[in-house]
């Protein structure tokens, strides 16, 4: 399936430094930055450079340096807030929204990184 990416989203706009950012760890390939709206005390968004729409259009279509450098990037922001639990942290929760369901907000793939308190259950129960 083709992903339509449009390239005047905010994260986009953010990556072309028309609107600042605060920067956590920038690499060749990614860009981690603090959310303007934390729901957590540490609350890390972490964006790939290139156009990729969601998770499923990056894992297809990125390169596989592209892919490492995201992974090695969000891992760094873990290690270098302190949350990982194998670091003496308490945890922390990633979160990728894709499409309508999921309420994605920015079309350009974009993980949270939650931490800094406790998250609960990751989804309400339904009956």
């Amino acid at each position: 399936m083709a992903y339509d990416y449009d390239p005047q989203n905010i994260f986009a706009r953010i990556l072309r430094g028309e609107i600042p950012s605060d920067t956590v760890l920038e690499t060749d390939h990614t860009l981690a930055f603090r959310d303007i709206r934390p729901q957590t005390p540490h609350h890390v968004l972490v964006i790939p450079k290139g156009a990729y729409v969601c998770f499923d259009h990056f894992a297809a279509e990125a390169s596989a340096e592209e892919i490492v450098d995201f992974h090695r990037t969000a891992a760094k922001v873990c290690a270098d807030l302190g949350i990982g639990p194998g670091e003496g942290g308490n945890g922390y929760r990633t979160v990728s929204n894709a499409g309508l369901d999921a309420v994605q907000e920015v079309p350009h793939y974009h993980m949270h990184i939650l931490a800094g308190r406790p998250l609960g259950p990751m989804l309400s129960q339904r009956d």
